[in-house]
């Protein structure tokens, strides 16, 4: 695995339509299958956002939607290899959380697990992960 994508280019991936998905899907398809991966900060993110709307329904139709949302990314992070936060990845966390970066928690565990394996971070959100020193990033949506 040589890339990790970040939450916002999965989420072009899911909305499968738009300029920013063709250009995205474009770069992915030179890509052998196993060169990326998600991370499961990345599926926390999607199953909060799911879990969320669910709570926010306010009849059956909307939460059966909500359920629907959470199964369709449930299939989808299947179909990659998932990266963990594991103990590598934590001590990246601890030891660059000493700096006291102005990056979100969740950012900030994406960006260790990158680190941790030395992948190349997939993203659009370049202001705040160029705070995070040594972190390689790309956005293919440009």
């Amino acid at each position: 695995m040589k890339y990790l994508l970040d939450t916002d280019h999965i989420s072009i991936l899911q909305r499968r339509s738009g300029p920013e998905f063709a250009t995205l899907w474009a770069r992915i398809s030179r890509e052998s299958r196993g060169a990326l991966g998600f991370s499961i900060v990345s599926f926390h993110e999607q199953v909060l956002g799911c879990h969320a709307y669910i709570n926010r329904a306010r009849n059956v139709g909307e939460v059966v939607r909500g359920y629907d949302m959470l199964a369709r990314a449930l299939r989808q992070f299947a179909a990659a290899p998932v990266v963990t936060f594991d103990a590598n990845a934590s001590a990246v966390f601890d030891g660059l959380g000493s700096r006291q970066l102005r990056v979100k928690t969740m950012d900030f565990r994406i960006a260790s697990i990158a680190l941790s394996r030395g992948l190349v971070l997939l993203t659009r959100n370049s202001a705040d992960f160029a705070r995070v020193p040594g972190l390689v990033i790309e956005g293919w949506t440009l």
